[in-house]
């Protein structure tokens, strides 16, 4: 797999969500073989949150980087600060500090590699984030920081005051982003990212399992996101992207999530996807996207279909 270097990490071009772990993956053992796999595989990049699966989702990985000795074989990305936690809510300076410590007890390590604020919090000001999240850098507990979920106004006066400051910077971006979301990227934030050279990694890439086709007219749901799902599934743009795609897929013989992802590796300043596993089987899809090689017209295609 190629790799891509953002600040002081190298990672590949897949990253592995894990917003499962603790629900549709509810036992350790389980996501600890999905995590076996997708690292078996190649894969590197691992993500998730204080959010995720109630805190749940950190604790399967820690109980996997311990028992199987491979810290230093991955890249950890974790967030805090989602405005609904009910522990550590927001970003003020004090609930940022016991957030992180808490993430890195239920992650059984002494370091965070890349640590997001998840949502942005306005009633805190920005040299009160990017001053706490500098601390964390140079306390060693955080290696590179990141954003979710931030407007391009307040990504870039973050950017600004630590180039001002010489704090810590944002190295990277984590936008809702796919063939069915592009405008939730494309635009200001999309400048901004290139502006300031930010690596991107999209959630949400295979539109909560739309694009991998399995949500299509007259079949049956059976995720549970599939009222969210139902809207991409009934429009005229889903229609449209699927079409296309069953057309790929017919000329490359490749799975219906690895051209979603190959589509979306191609867009501006996108440094790797990233996507989930409820089962193994559905890794190697997700994996064979990094070598998958779509010319330009079938990219052109699939950007026309999506537009």
């Amino acid at each position: 797999m190629s790799s891509t270097s953002i600040g002081s990490l190298t990672v590949g071009p897949l990253c592995l969500g894990t917003n499962v772990f603790g629900r549709a993956v509810d036992n350790a053992a389980d996501a600890a073989r999905i995590l076996d796999a997708f690292v078996d595989g190649g894969g590197d990049f691992v993500d998730t949150a204080d959010l995720y699966g109630n805190t749940v989702s950190e604790t399967f990985i820690g109980e996997w980087l311990a028992g199987r000795g491979r810290r230093d074989d991955v890249v950890v990305a974790t967030k805090i600060g989602w405005p609904t936690n009910e522990v550590h809510k927001g970003l003020k300076p004090d609930t940022m500090r016991a957030a992180v410590d808490d993430c890195l007890r239920r992650l059984r390590s002494d370091r965070i590699d890349l640590l997001y604020t998840h949502h942005d919090d306005e009633t805190v000001t920005i040299p009160e984030i990017v001053g706490t999240l500098d601390e964390f850098v140079r306390a060693g507990k955080v290696r590179e920081i990141a954003a979710s979920n931030l407007s391009p106004e307040r990504l870039t006066e973050s950017l600004d005051f630590s180039a001002a400051n010489g704090t810590a910077r944002y190295v990277a971006l984590q936008p809702h982003y796919s063939l069915m979301s592009r405008d939730t990227y494309e635009g200001p934030l999309a400048d901004v990212a290139e502006k300031f050279d930010l690596a991107v990694f999209p959630y949400f890439s295979l539109a909560m399992g739309f694009l991998t086709g399995k949500h299509r007219p007259g079949v049956e749901a059976d995720s549970m996101r599939s009222g969210a799902v139902a809207g991409y599934v009934n429009s005229e743009r889903g229609r449209r992207v699927l079409e296309v795609m069953d057309q790929i897929a017919a000329e490359t013989g490749a799975d219906l999530a690895s051209i979603a992802l190959a589509w979306l590796s191609s867009r501006r300043q996108v440094a790797a996807p990233i996507a989930s596993a409820r089962k193994l089987d559905q890794l190697p899809a997700l994996l064979a996207a990094a070598s998958l090689q779509l010319t330009p017209a079938q990219l052109d295609a699939l950007t026309t279909a999506s537009a």
